[in-house]
């Protein structure tokens, strides 16, 4: 946004410039060439300056969320190193689905049977890495905030 305002600021001031030469240099008043060159600069900048806005506005607005998601694969990677074999097999589908998948999905995409799976999950909930909570006739397995600390 800074930068933004920066390059604003040099806009107006060689818009300035520029029609003080023109007003001095020209003498055929308003129907000068010169005229038609300083609308054509200003509207560039203007363009310029309303695109690096929005890019600005973007960046403030959804940059941080990025960062945060990279910043999560990270804890969950030094997380993950912490855990055994299995846990990490039934950890692993959760992060690659955002961090919230259903308990039978978990069974699936492991070939683990229920009970296993169950069991992982009861040790990882017991260490306040997930929690289950109930969706119907199934269990909605979802990552704790704050548990990349464990």
């Amino acid at each position: 946004m800074g930068v933004t305002a920066l390059i604003g600021f040099i806009v107006v001031m060689f818009n300035k410039a520029l029609t003080e030469i023109v007003t001095t240099s020209c003498s055929h008043g308003s129907s000068c060439p010169m005229w038609g060159t300083i609308q054509t600069q200003t509207n560039i900048g203007l363009g310029i300056i309303v695109f690096m806005l929005f890019v600005g506005i973007y960046l403030i607005f959804f940059g941080n969320q990025q960062r945060s998601v990279e910043k999560n694969k990270s804890d969950y990677k030094n997380l993950m190193k912490k855990m055994r074999v299995d846990e990490k097999m039934v950890f692993k589908p959760l992060i690659d689905a955002e961090g919230a998948i259903f308990q039978a999905e978990l069974t699936d995409k492991t070939g683990f049977s229920k009970v296993k799976v169950s069991r992982i999950l009861n040790r990882l909930e017991g260490r306040g890495i997930v929690e289950r909570r109930r969706h119907g006739m199934s269990n909605m397995v979802i990552v704790k905030n704050g548990s990349q600390n464990k």
